[in-house]
């Protein structure tokens, strides 16, 4: 994946500075709850906490926090940069940390490169956090750093650098070893890298089988040898006696490679005296020890793992520390010990051997995956990493006896983590990897535009989809220099250059509304729109979805498309729908853009397709038909409307879960309906989808919470269209152009698929 320095200094700098910010968790309203929360009311939490410590847990934000501490001397690939230049990765390790398991990180940059002083200010925090996760600190200082924290702290510790790759690949290796039918303590195994990753891997491969006498060690200065003066104690762990000088002598009937050091060291020849099957883990970053397509033609019998994402068998630390941390903190582990690594180890070589759900497939759109050579390890978007790891973590804790508050309901615990991340949060980025595995031609009418151009050349670098710009060619070459975009190869059409096409398209368009007061001189005058020429050039089969909408407003570019390509077979009408993603979750809001006052039959048109759509996105629709009344709790139009339509809509598709009339708060609230409206369709599990009376309380509703209550509303999603056309908000965001053109490629994905069956 190529970024712009641009665009990445963009990303940290704009708004508030950074990724992270502290949010307050309870109401701050009223001079009460001011009271409550500072002088005098929080004097009685201090009191219970200081008459038992524990308490700490039960009163404060401890047991969900993590410290997240560098001293920046060994960042990424960059080397001593110093604890300033650190933070960015610090902030980036905290945000993954509260994207897949819900923990709150402060991240903490310290300058001080002596490692006793380094170890006293970390065990100082303590009281603060309830884990430590320790990055980016150079070898050997890291082995002496992470053993005495663990010794002097009660909460987990660990240096993902060393352990969290160890964790990974371990997996990965037994998975690898079972398909090629080899026994890990026959394995000869070459490493190329002698750091904090390498050792800690061979630390863990020893503690799931690996003999080191079986194991031949290179770092810069060749070969870990036994007679060698210049090598820390932890590197003499796996010094050999074998007279060995190269890795091509090394690898000779090798079984497995593995590579922690520098692009480029593996080359095919090594690869051709390696042993039958052979399994090569070239995980240097972001060039591997070896080309992938390289090392696959060299040896078509070999199982390959590197740490990109673009080849198989990605080895990404992700898969491991949020929830190694999960399962640890909610059992208030005292440490991270080997129990519990080799714990994760072994659930996420397991959950690789399951068979995967469908939602992970569509995301990577690959219905192959299966357990096998191109898939030995979990893929980063599996929702059940989650409900896998952490149990296996924290039931390892309580095993080994490290575990201050063992748990004993485990179908609980993990309905209490699928809560904590939200199972939903992850929406955007699998409709953005459905997109990639098989982009589509996107026409943009507004292609005159900066934010437009500039999400053209995001979806393009990314492989998103391939733009089709429409607009004046000279003008917009001119944007594409002026801000240095690169847009390299895209489609640019000028409707008024393209006189033959205008009169086809405005003859096409003719024959479809010549009963609607179109001649075919007016067509040909309508397709100087661009508007009018995109969505035709979608009908005629040029382009695959269409999008507008951002400096026009909501009817003008609608109307156009319904002209021209019309409503899906067998659909009476369209409707528009809005994703909004908040904390809580992911809801669907339908209709805020289209219909003004639908009626009770129409209603239901409306269900059909929000149903519909939210399935499209891997979700089971549970509706609520919204009104100012709970059950006919009191009289209107409105109540009866929805009550009516609820009705309809429960005879039509009986499969659905949906309820109404009913109160949006209520429609959520699942503890209020169960006390007060048992009866409930949605009392067990809530709404996640909501159907609104009218347009104007829908817009109302989505722009309140996109403005006042911070939510992301992607859309609208204009749904029963015949073909993609999606119409963007009114001076959209690039961010959200982006997401909207994901969509509109995985929905042209879905309608190639339909037209295949």
């Amino acid at each position: 994946m190529s970024i712009k320095k641009e665009d990445a200094l963009n990303y940290h700098s704009s708004g508030k500075p950074g990724k992270i910010e502290v949010v307050p968790t309870k109401m701050l309203s009223s001079q009460l709850d001011l009271a409550l929360a500072y002088s005098p009311g929080v004097a009685e939490p201090c009191k219970e906490i200081h008459a038992s410590k524990e308490e700490v847990y039960k009163y404060t934000a401890k047991g969900n926090l993590v410290a997240v501490i560098t001293n920046g001397t060994a960042v990424l690939g960059l080397g001593n940069i110093g604890p300033e230049a650190s933070k960015p990765v610090m902030e980036g390790k905290g945000v993954l940390f509260k994207k897949f398991a819900g923990i709150d990180v402060f991240d903490i940059e310290i300058d001080c490169l002596d490692p006793e002083r380094f170890i006293d200010i970390v065990a100082s925090l303590e009281p603060t956090f309830g884990g430590v996760n320790l990055e980016d600190i150079k070898a050997p200082e890291c082995f002496q750093i992470e053993q005495a924290l663990r010794s002097r702290m009660n909460i987990p510790v660990m240096h993902d650098d060393q352990h969290g790759t160890a964790i990974i690949s371990g997996a990965a290796l037994l998975n690898a070893l079972s398909i090629v039918g080899k026994k890990i303590e026959e394995l000869k195994l070459v490493v190329s890298g002698a750091g904090a990753a390498a050792i800690s891997c061979l630390r863990l491969y020893r503690d799931i089988g690996v003999r080191p006498e079986n194991v031949v060690v290179f770092d810069i200065n060749g070969v870990l040898h036994k007679g060698r003066t210049d090598l820390a104690p932890i590197q003499m762990e796996f010094a050999t006696n074998r007279e060995v000088h190269n890795l091509f002598d090394a690898l000779q009937g090798a079984d497995m490679f593995l590579g922690l050091s520098a692009g480029n060291v593996l080359t095919p020849e090594m690869l051709q005296q390696m042993a039958a099957d052979p399994i090569v883990f070239a995980l240097a970053n972001p060039v591997p020890e070896i080309d992938y397509h390289v090392a696959k033609a060299a040896r078509p019998d070999i199982i390959m793992a590197t740490g990109r994402s673009d080849f198989p068998n990605q080895v990404n630390n992700v898969l491991g520390f949020p929830y190694i941390f999960r399962g640890a903190m909610d059992v208030r582990a005292t440490e991270i010990n080997e129990a519990m690594k080799l714990a994760a180890v072994y659930a996420i070589a397991a959950l690789a051997k399951e068979p995967v759900p469908e939602s992970v497939n569509k995301s990577y759109a690959d219905d192959k995956i299966i357990f096998g050579r191109n898939y030995l390890i979990p893929k980063p978007l599996d929702p059940r990493l989650i409900t896998t790891i952490s149990p296996a973590v924290a039931k390892a804790a309580m095993e080994s006896g490290v575990a201050k508050f063992p748990r004993d309901n485990w179908e609980q615990y993990k309905s209490e983590l699928l809560q904590r991340i939200g199972q939903d949060d992850r929406l955007m980025t699998r409709m953005i990897n459905r997109a990639k595995q098989q982009p589509k031609r996107v026409v943009f009418a507004e292609a005159d535009q900066f934010k437009i151009l500039k999400a053209a050349e995001i979806i393009s670098r990314e492989g998103i989809a391939y733009p089709i710009l429409l607009g004046n060619k000279a003008k917009i070459h001119q944007m594409i220099q002026e801000h240095n975009l690169m847009i390299d190869g895209c489609t640019i059409i000028d409707p008024f250059e393209e006189k033959d096409k205008r009169k086809l398209f405005g003859y096409e368009l003719h024959l479809k509304r010549q009963r609607k007061g179109i001649t075919e001189e007016k067509g040909r005058k309508l397709m100087r729109d661009r508007n009018y020429f995109g969505a035709m050039l979608v009908e005629k089969g040029e382009a695959d979805a269409f999008i507008s909408g951002l400096t026009q407003e909501y009817a003008d570019t609608i109307r156009p498309a319904l002209q021209v390509i019309g409503v899906e077979k067998g659909i009476s009408r369209v409707a528009g729908m809005y994703i909004i993603i908040t904390t809580k979750g992911v809801f669907f809001f339908a209709d805020a853009t289209v219909n003004l006052n639908p009626t009770a039959e129409e209603l239901v048109d409306i269900v059909d397709l929000t149903a519909r759509a939210v399935r499209f996105f891997d979700m089971e629709p549970r509706i609520a038909m919204l009104s100012y009344s709970n059950f006919n709790s009191a009289e209107g139009d409105i109540p009866a409307k929805m009550a009516q339509a609820t009705k309809l809509a429960k005879a039509k598709f009986p499969e659905l879960i949906i309820e109404g009339d009913i109160q949006a708060n209520v429609a959520v609230d699942t503890s209020l309906q169960k006390e007060m409206y048992p009866f409930s369709a949605l009392a067990e599990s809530g709404a996640n989808t909501f159907i609104f009376p009218g347009l104007a309380s829908g817009n109302i509703a989505y722009k309140l919470l996109q403005e006042i209550g911070g939510a992301e509303a992607i859309g609208p999603l204009l749904m029963g269209m015949g073909k993609p056309v999606h119409i963007l908000q009114l001076g959209s965001s690039v961010r959200e152009i982006v997401n909207m053109v994901a969509i509109a490629v995985v929905d042209a994905q879905a309608q190639e698929e339909k037209i295949n069956l």
